[in-house]
Parts: C-alpha cells; structure tokens; sequence
C-alpha cells in the first residue's frame, strides 16, 4: 500500500508540474498609425482597441516553457484633414519557446528564447473606389526575452513582467508597385509577391510591460502596456501599423 501510494503521490506532482501554467485575457484602448503606400501616401491615424489571451505553460521539472499569445486589433483612423478613414484589423498569433534561467537577484526570473509570429489582417479604405483595400499577411522569426519579478508592497503580492520581441527573419505577402488584385488573384501573374523579410527590410518589434495583482492564490488583476511596431518596405511600398494599447485583464494560475 505504501509503494501504491508512493506512485500515486509522484504521478500527481508529474500531471501538476507538466501542466503548470498561468492564463489571462485582456482588453485595451489605445492611438493607432497606419501607412500604406498601396493605398495612398497619407499617414492615418486614429482609435483602436485589442484583445489579448496569454497562455504560458512550464513543465516544472525542466528549464523550458512555452507561451501562446492571440492579438485581436480593430483601428478606426483617418488622415490629416479628417476627410478619409481606414478601417484597420490584424490577427497576430505568437508562439514562444524560451530557456528559463536560474533567479537572480532577489527573484528576478529571466528568460531568452525565440518566438514565431503570425500575422493576417486587412487594411480598407472606406472613401476609394479604386484599389479601396489592402490584405496583409506575414511570418516572422523573433528573437524574445522576458523579465519577471515579484514583490509585495504591505500584504499584497505583485507581480511584474517585461517581454520584448525583436526583428530577425520572414516572409510576407506583398503586391507589387502598381499591381492589381484582379492580376494576382484571377488571372494568376505572379509578381514576386511572396517576400523574404529580414531586420532591415521589415524591423518589426513588439513590448509588453504588465503588473499583476494577485488578490488571491489563483487570480490575479493585471494592468499592462503593449507597444507593437509592424513596419517593411518591400516591392516599392511601404507599410507600418504602429499600436500602443493601455489593457485591463486577468490572470488565472493552474
């Protein structure tokens, strides 16, 4: 019975330890800039607001975790003289592989890894008829690192967290300068339409700073910043989205 119970006991710390991890789901506000020479050459810029789910899972037994973050972004912008609006909405999917050093300094969790980066939205000007919207999609290999730290302040436990995303690799879709839909699409002329990326051509980057509240063992109230510069210059064209969102969420630890 001892050894029955001995394995039960070590089955248990193995099913809690592989499926350590914490959740969160966030909403935020924030100014939007957009720039989309396919369309026209105005800056826009304008609302917009994003849902964010975390996802991080660590396998206690080991030094390696992995991170899932779903980014919804909806912008209502409008140029300089407030007579043209685009209509902004991106999808970015990020998966995390990170290395999870040793603490340091009192508690400092570091961790250094590398992350994959799905993009797709679409960009649609609600004033042209001609060439009135723009599809976006893109992949991209980054660099990443984060920062955790815990503190209390009287009997309160907090929590901060700093991640940060950096160019390195890809490939995006792109028309070319002056290229049509209708060529692309229905009369399949190809025009070097799929483009390899790097850090000089599209030196897109991402940072998300949050602090947590935990008010209990299991949840937690996060308050964050997340700044996400999306920018390249290939086929002649140039296109940034930059959004910077002030979030709201919580976080569930499992």
């Amino acid at each position: 019975m001892k050894i029955l119970n001995s394995i039960l006991c070590v089955l248990c710390f193995a099913a809690t330890a592989a499926n350590a991890q914490n959740k969160s789901h966030m909403i935020g506000l924030g100014p939007t800039k957009v720039l989309d020479t396919y369309l026209t050459p105005e800056n826009f810029s304008g609302t917009g607001i994003t849902y964010m789910y975390i996802k991080e899972q660590r396998d206690t037994t080991r030094r390696w975790s992995n991170t899932y973050e779903h980014e919804v972004d909806l912008s209502n912008t409008h140029d300089r003289s407030h007579n043209i609006n685009d209509l902004e909405i991106t999808y970015n999917l990020y998966w995390a592989r990170y290395y999870n050093f040793r603490p340091v300094l009192n508690g400092l969790k570091l961790q250094a890894g590398v992350a994959a980066n799905l993009c797709a939205g679409a960009i649609y000007n609600m004033t042209s008829s001609n060439n009135p919207a723009q599809a976006r999609a893109a992949l991209n290999i980054m660099p990443s690192a984060t920062a955790t730290y815990g503190f209390h302040i009287s009997r309160h436990r907090f929590t901060a967290r700093y991640e940060l995303n950096l160019p390195l690799v890809g490939v995006m879709f792109s028309p070319n300068y002056g290229q049509s839909y209708y060529e692309i699409f229905s009369r399949g002329n190809y025009d070097h339409n799929i483009v390899p990326t790097t850090f000089v051509s599209a030196p897109t980057f991402r940072q998300l700073a949050s602090v947590d509240w935990h008010c209990t063992q299991k949840w937690a109230l996060r308050l964050a910043y997340l700044g996400n510069y999306q920018q390249a210059q290939v086929n002649n064209l140039k296109q940034h989205t930059y959004t910077h969102r002030i979030l709201l969420g919580i976080t569930r630890s499992l």
